[in-house]
């Protein structure tokens, strides 16, 4: 009582919502704050290689470490114990490495494809910082890391403290995966579509292959049969499509992470216009399959008339991580 009598004198002119807010908070803060705190290092985090993210309401860029598949995860654990002289009996203590699908908006919500668990603490007694090495050798992950609009596969680690007759205190920290392909084997296809509006437009165009590389260079032609529109400008982009799946329903979403203008003015019948598109140095993504989301890519070709009418084509293409 003489608490919030204390802070209401003190502070007259503020709101009594917020100053009544505040004050919860505060005393809520001090009686349910963790007895412990955790902190999870990787091994040779600091020379890593890092995926960034960045928050977009806060603008914060978040930088978590790649990892690949068959890559040992491995770092210490310290363990705190707050204030001098005090103890926390635990009932264990493990970490364990996760991978799983978050779907928003979805019924089962997660689907986790992987835990690994290892123990770090017998049952028993913390007294003071405690430090501790894991290790999880050479282990496999199916799948790349994928934060999208609707959904993200996520690995993470997570150690865990069982506390007697309370609710656990845990800490997590992310991981990226990156997986690589071979795609020496494949067989490269060329894309050939046609643009028509009958007595009006006739386009061809064709791209070398079917599938590319993340680094890879596009190559290409438009070849122009007939024409009679008063073409403003044309583009070729690269779209990206979210599909999610749950048992209710379907989702899809879409980016344009390249849209090149390949054109401007309006080309006579015979014309060829060549394409030529550097992937390197935009945010690609492989293409993902999994049913329960996919996440595929499509070259796009749009004409723009001087009229404002849009018309377009799209092909779908393969994309592949590799090591080059």
């Amino acid at each position: 009582m003489y608490f919030f009598f204390g802070l209401f004198l003190c502070n007259e002119d503020v709101n009594d919502d917020t100053l009544i807010t505040s004050t919860i908070y505060l005393i809520m803060s001090s009686f349910f704050r963790p007895s412990l705190d955790i902190d999870i290092n990787l091994d040779n985090e600091d020379n890593k290689e890092c995926h960034e993210i960045v928050n977009n309401k806060k603008g914060i860029v978040e930088k978590i470490p790649i990892y690949e598949d068959g890559e040992s995860i491995s770092g210490t654990i310290t363990l705190r114990v707050r204030g001098e002289g005090k103890r926390v009996e635990h009932q264990g203590i493990t970490i364990s490495l996760i991978g799983g699908i978050d779907i928003r908006d979805s019924p089962t919500n997660n689907n986790t494809f992987l835990q690994l668990t290892a123990d770090l603490f017998a049952p028993g007694d913390l007294l003071n910082t405690q430090t501790t090495h894991f290790n999880f050798k050479n282990c496999q992950k199916q799948y790349n890391s994928y934060k999208g609009i609707n959904v993200d596969l996520n690995y993470y680690l997570k150690v865990k403290v069982n506390l007697l007759n309370k609710a656990p205190i845990t800490k997590y920290k992310k991981i990226w995966v990156n997986l690589y392909d071979d795609v020496t084997n494949l067989k490269p296809k060329p894309i050939k579509l046609d643009i028509g509006i009958e007595n009006c437009l006739h386009i061809e165009f064709e791209f070398g292959k079917n599938f590319y590389t993340l680094n890879d260079l596009i190559l290409g032609r438009i070849y122009f049969l007939l024409n009679r529109l008063k073409i403003k400008k044309m583009e070729l982009c690269l779209i990206t499509r979210e599909t999610t799946n749950n048992s209710t329903k379907s989702k899809v979403c879409e980016t344009v992470p390249i849209s090149y203008e390949i054109m401007d003015g309006s080309p006579v019948k015979g014309e060829t216009i060549p394409i030529r598109l550097f992937l390197s140095g935009y945010n690609l993504l492989p293409s993902i399959d999994l049913g329960s989301f996919s996440v595929k890519s499509y070259l796009s070709l749009v004409i723009y008339d001087e009229d404002g009418r849009r018309y377009f084509k799209q092909a779908e293409i393969d994309m592949y991580r590799t090591r080059e």
